[in-house]
């Protein structure tokens, strides 16, 4: 009865699903999230019946190539990490599997609520990926790792990892016009 529910919970969400515009200053994180996510956005709410599961101890995401301070340059590749989790992709609701969404100078999205889609600064990787490349301004950017259950549904802060990057413009080399 329980994936009766999850699974008419899941149709219903999926089915409210319709297509979106991609304009904004990161084209190519844009582009990115269209392949990633399959062009489409989110109703903001929860389906109904769906209970979030219990984040235990042992279960995180993290940066696999990044740690908070690092002086980049853009394009970035960032590369995801998770642990206790597996990376499916979005649809079933199933318990301990889920997919990333990078957050860009946005904070961790509360434990339940859907992870808003629509624009270059939020990220979802529908598709189970585990890396992206971003092009970011130069200056300080928080980046924010969320990983959701199938319905898009954020686990919440205990799944979730935040830095700071500060991305620099490249040297140019000698010959470089």
């Amino acid at each position: 009865m329980k994936y009766l529910i999850l699974s008419i919970a899941t149709i219903a969400f999926l089915s409210g699903c319709k297509p979106h515009s991609h304009e904004g200053e990161n084209a190519e994180a844009t582009e990115e999230h269209a392949h990633a996510h399959g062009d489409h956005d989110h109703a903001h709410e929860a389906p109904e019946g769906v209970v979030m599961q219990e984040i235990t101890e042992g279960q995180k995401v993290f940066f696999a190539n990044l740690v908070d301070g690092d002086v980049v340059t853009s394009p970035l590749t960032v590369e995801f990490g998770v642990e206790g989790m597996e990376v499916v992709p979005a649809g079933a609701i199933e318990e301990n599997k889920g997919h990333h969404h990078l957050l860009i100078n946005h904070d961790f999205v509360a434990a339940g609520a859907v992870i808003p889609a629509g624009d270059s600064t939020l990220i979802h990787f529908g598709k189970g990926q585990l890396s992206t490349v971003v092009n970011l301004a130069p200056g300080d950017h928080k980046l924010t790792m969320q990983f959701a259950n199938g319905a898009h549904m954020s686990y919440g802060e205990k799944m979730s990892a935040t830095i700071t990057v500060s991305v620099e413009v490249a040297a140019k080399h000698l010959g470089d016009k």
